[in-house]
Order: C-alpha cells, then structure tokens, then sequence
C-alpha cells in the first residue's frame, strides 16, 4: 500500500465537526455543508477521504449523517467511512451506496467473526479495522467504554482473520494537534505486519513526513486541515 493522505470529513448531526479526545462536550463545528468540504479537499488534490459518522458510533440516530454521505459519494470520492458499522447488513448497505472501504471497530471485539465473514465477502482491500487506543488498551463505543484488550493483541487477532489494513488512533491526541504517536503505530505495524495508517494528533507537515518515513501505510488528517496549521495541496506536494 503507497502512502496516502485521507482528509477527515467527522459528522455529527449532518455537520462537519471535530472532537477533542472523543469528547462530545469538547466538539467544534467547521461546517454545516459537507459536500462542499469534500469537494474542497478533493479539489486540492485528495484521492481518498476518510468520513466518520461520529451519530452512528455513539449509537445515535444518523439519518443526517447518511444524506450527508450520500452526497459526498455523488461527487466522486473515494471514501473510507466508519461509526456505527455493527452488522452485515449495514455494510452492505454502505458498499451499495459506493463506500470504497468500510471502517469497522466495535464490532472487531465484539464480534470478531463477523469481520472475518466480511473480508471473505467482500474481500481485505474493502475492510479496515479501526483500533482507537488510550493508554494502550482497545476503546469502543465512540470511545465510550474501556476494553481490556490491548492494542497489539487486537492488531494480532485481526491478522488472523484476514484483515489486511487497520487505523490506529491514539484517542488521548485525538484532535489536540500534539503530534501522531509514532512509536505506538510502528510497534503496532512490526508486531502485526499490518498496512497501518496513523491517526491522532497531526498538526503540522512534518508529523505526515514522519509516517511516511516510519513507512506507515497512510496519515488521517483533521483539525490541522480545518485550522489551517497544514494547507492540504502544500503536504501533498511534499509528501509525493
């Protein structure tokens, strides 16, 4: 897998928004017209984006949400998307709409052989198993609850069944621009042998420089692009 660059589009209530830490009382709205982000980010050079129905995730009604994606996807984007993939039905359902790779989480500890019958459905290049860790252990439920399952041990587990590329973020730098934690990924890469792709705390160029470098699969980009500390088709260019 070549480096990619995916700009976060996370929706809440049909709105572009970013979380602090998970934390829906630490929420910034960027946007109430999320087709114009995406063709925003496309229009800079983006190939992929990566969109999160953060309603879904915390269990939520996300009719909006949905529409929202609905039309992201009329406008030609690769999308990776994720929040509240809990059944196969809902995965078929987002691939029929034309998501290009489904993001399951949850469901990874709570039912791991349903990812296994969704790679071998729709097969590894269409799957990727977010892994959001604080302090090193597995959070579900939008970040709600606490596992007791370790971030490398999931990674293992999830190698097993077939998956082939994960996202790992570290929740305690999600959204405070304080840098990806780079040594957690690439431990989480060389123990798994997973495409991994680093999320949690980009804030400038060279935090997507130093996962490229560590030869990370890929950098989710969000509040950095929305704030302005990275200008998007600037990063592109230097990344290659």
């Amino acid at each position: 897998m070549s480096f990619t660059i995916y700009p976060a589009i996370d929706l809440r209530n049909g709105k572009v928004v970013r979380l602090k830490e998970g934390d829906l009382n630490r929420m910034t709205s960027y946007s109430d017209e999320p087709i114009q982000t995406a063709k925003q980010w496309l229009n800079a050079g983006a190939t992929w984006l990566h969109v999160v129905n953060l309603d879904g995730a915390f269990g939520e009604s996300d009719s909006t949400n949905q529409l929202a994606l609905e039309n992201i996807l009329k406008i030609g984007a690769h999308v990776q998307f994720g929040g509240g993939l809990r059944s196969m039905n809902m995965i078929e359902k987002i691939f029929g709409m034309g998501v290009s790779r489904a993001v399951l989480g949850t469901i990874a500890i709570e039912q791991p052989e349903l990812v296994k019958d969704a790679i071998q459905k729709f097969g590894a290049e269409k799957i990727a198993v977010g892994i959001d860790a604080r302090d090193g252990f597995v959070s579900v439920h939008g970040w709600k609850d606490d596992s007791k399952i370790l971030a490398t041990d999931l990674a293992l587990q999830m190698q097993t069944l077939g998956v082939d590329t994960v996202i790992f973020t570290d929740i305690l730098r999600d959204g405070l621009g304080s840098g990806l934690n780079i040594s957690a990924t690439k431990e989480l890469m060389q123990f798994s042998r997973l495409n991994v792709i680093a999320s949690g705390g980009v804030h400038t160029i060279d935090d997507v420089i130093a996962a490229r470098d560590a030869k990370l699969s890929g950098a989710i980009i969000g509040r950095a692009l929305y704030e302005g500390t990275i200008e998007l088709a600037d990063c592109l260019r230097q990344i290659g």
